[in-house]
């Protein structure tokens, strides 16, 4: 199929299928009068490096997922070693997220006098936090 039709089937525009193939995620097809020319199998590729990289997978993880893999490999293994440092990196990304809620919901009760006032209220409220989560 040519890259046209492989960007619509995917919902990609056919700039993002080239991306791919210069970043090594896409095999370069074999070229029929100057055109690319993708096999069927390509689709599942290129829907899965989509959807990979919505879960927020880079396009070095994808492409170390991706390395050596055949249409007729088994997947779950990669998966499994990649999941495992996406838990960790989500579990980073939702603390950090909480702290940040806290501190827009301390913001919104500010009534601090001055900039330094507010600032040894915020240093005091994490320290405080921290010691309940060491005892806790």
């Amino acid at each position: 199929m040519k890259i046209g039709e492989l960007a619509r089937r995917t919902g990609l525009n056919a700039s993002a299928i080239r991306y791919y193939e210069r970043m090594g995620l896409l095999a370069a097809p074999y070229r029929s009068g100057g055109q690319r020319r993708y096999p069927a199998e390509a689709i599942h590729r290129v829907l899965l490096i989509r959807f990979a990289g919505e879960m927020g997978f880079t396009l070095a993880e994808i492409k170390i997922f991706l390395s050596g893999l055949r249409d007729n490999s088994p997947v779950g293994p990669r998966w499994r070693k990649l999941a495992v440092h996406k838990i960790q990196e989500a579990e980073r990304t939702i603390e950090r997220s909480l702290r940040l809620k806290s501190l827009f919901q301390h913001l919104l009760r500010c009534h601090c006098a001055s900039l330094g006032v507010c600032v040894e209220r915020l240093r005091l409220s994490e320290n405080l936090k921290k010691i309940g989560e060491a005892r806790g």
